[in-house]
C-alpha cells in the first residue's frame, strides 16, 4: 500500500499528452493547440471602415462635400475619390482609393448630394481598420499549449484558418461491476442497489468537454469482466473500472487486468475513501480500478483520474489545490489520508456530515474535499488543512 503522494506521482510518470491529431475548427473546441499558427494573410487585408459614415480625406475637413459613391460591406468594385469628394460607407466596407478618414454620420450634415460635418475632434485616420491591424502574414497569431476557447476559434476563423492541430481528448470507457446493480427507474429486488456511479462519472467527464463515453456492465464473473475490458482496450485511451478492486470472492478487476496484458502500476493507497484503487497500463492506455462505492469512486476520479485526463489531453488539472481554515475539531486513525466532504467559503473548510463512503447526499452539497494527512490523528477547528475545490461547472 502507498501514500497518496506517492500514487499521485506514479500517475504523472505514467501519463503523458496524446498524440496529436488535425481537427476542423467547429470540432477544436476546449482543445489545446499542439503547433504555433502563423498568420497567411494581411488582415484586414484592405483598409476598412470601422462605422456607418462618410470616407473622405482629411485635408477636406471642415469644407463642403460632394457626395459621389456609395460603399458596402462586401463590395467587389473599387471606388476613387479626389479632393472635393465623399462616400457614403458602411461598417466593414473597404475605404475608396484617396479616401484616409471616415467621420461618422451622426457628426454629418446632407442637403442633396452636398455634405457638412462638425466634428472638432476628428484625427487623421480616424474609424479606419488598417491593413494588418488585426495580424500580418507571417506574424504569430497563437502558439503551440494554447487553449482554443470560443474567442480564439472566432479569430481563428476570422483570420483564414479552417482546421488546427490539436491534442485530442481521450476516448473513455467506463465499466461497471456488480450483480447487485439495478438501473433508476425500474423496480429494485431483494438485495438490488441502484446504480449512480455511471451517472457521476458520465456527468464529471462532461464537465471536462468529453461527451462520447462508452458505459458497460460486467458480470461478477472472471470470464465476463475479461471479455469487456479486451473490447474497451482496443478502443480507447482511458477505461474505469468501477467495483470489483478489492479482495473478495467477486472482485477480478486484478486478475482480468492481468490476463488482458495489462501492467499493474499500484494497488492501494493509504487513504479513505478508496483504499483499493488500483492503477495499471497497457501501452499507452491506462487503467483506473475504482472502488464501488459512490464517494470513493468520486474521491479517486479527482484526486486521480481527472489529473490524469488532464495529462492525456496536455490540459492544466481543474482540480485546485488551496489551503483552508478547519471549522471544526476532527479525529482519524493515524495511517490513512482522510478526505472529507466539505465546504469551502471565505477561506474556511467545514466539514460536512454523512461521510460514510456509500453516501452520496453530502458529497451532492460539497464544493470540495477537505485533506487531513495520514500522518497525524487529530486535528482543531483554526488550524489550516489543505483543501481540493471541485469543479462546479
Amino acid at each position: 500500500m502507498i501514500s497518496v503522494s506517492e500514487a499521485k506521482q506514479l500517475i504523472s510518470e505514467n501519463t503523458a499528452a496524446l498524440q496529436p491529431e488535425i481537427k476542423p475548427l467547429l470540432q477544436a473546441a476546449g482543445h489545446i493547440l499542439a503547433k504555433d499558427i502563423p498568420g497567411a494573410f494581411d488582415i484586414p487585408a484592405f483598409r476598412q471602415s470601422s462605422m456607418d459614415g462618410y470616407a473622405m480625406i482629411f485635408e477636406d475637413k471642415g469644407k463642403e462635400l460632394l457626395l459621389v459613391g456609395e460603399m458596402a460591406a462586401g463590395t467587389a468594385h473599387e471606388l476613387t475619390i479626389q479632393s472635393g469628394e465623399t462616400v457614403r460607407i458602411f461598417t466593414g466596407a473597404p475605404l475608396p482609393k484617396g479616401a484616409d478618414t471616415v467621420v461618422m454620420q451622426e457628426k454629418v450634415t446632407r442637403n442633396g448630394n452636398q455634405i457638412s460635418f462638425d466634428d472638432g475632434k476628428l484625427l487623421p485616420g480616424a474609424n479606419v481598420r488598417q491593413i494588418g491591424s488585426e495580424i500580418t502574414a507571417g506574424q504569430l497569431a497563437m502558439q503551440k499549449g494554447d487553449l482554443l476557447s470560443p474567442a480564439a476559434l472566432a479569430f481563428l476563423a476570422g483570420i483564414g484558418i479552417d482546421e488546427v492541430e490539436v491534442y485530442p481528448m481521450p476516448k473513455i470507457a467506463i465499466i461497471l461491476t456488480g450483480n447487485e446493480l439495478q438501473q433508476p427507474g425500474l423496480a429494485l429486488s431483494f438485495g438490488q442497489v441502484y446504480e449512480s456511479n455511471s451517472y457521476s462519472l458520465t456527468a464529471a467527464l462532461q464537465q471536462e468537454g468529453i461527451s462520447n463515453v462508452e458505459v458497460l456492465t460486467a458480470a461478477d464473473t472472471l470470464e465476463a469482466l475479461s471479455t469487456v475490458l479486451k473490447s474497451v482496450l482496443e478502443n480507447n485511451d482511458v477505461v474505469l473500472l468501477t467495483g470489483g478492486v478489492s479482495v473478495g470472492d467477486y472482485d477480478f478487476v486484478l486478475q482480468a487486468s492481468a490476463g488482458c496484458g495489462v501492467q499493474q502500476v499500484f494497488h492501494k493507497v493509504k487513504q479513505k475513501p478508496g483504499k483499493p484503487l488500483y492503477f495499471g497500463k497497457k501501452g499507452d492506455k491506462v487503467i483506473f480500478g475504482l472502488p464501488g462505492n459512490p464517494s470513493s469512486v468520486l474521491n479517486c476520479y479527482y484526486n486521480y483520474v481527472l489529473p490524469a485526463i488532464k495529462r492525456l489531453s496536455n490540459k492544466e488539472s481543474s482540480v485546485h489545490a488551496v489551503k483552508g481554515v478547519l471549522t471544526h475539531n476532527y479525529r482519524k486513525p493515524i495511517g490513512l489520508t482522510h478526505f472529507l466532504k466539505g465546504n469551502f467559503k471565505n477561506g474556511k473548510a467545514t466539514p460536512l456530515g454523512a461521510q460514510e463512503s456509500y453516501r452520496l447526499s453530502s458529497f451532492a452539497q460539497a464544493n470540495c474535499l477537505i485533506q487531513l494527512d495520514e500522518e497525524r490523528d487529530q486535528f482543531s477547528a483554526g488550524e489550516s488543512v489543505g483543501v481540493l475545490l471541485i469543479p462546479q461547472t
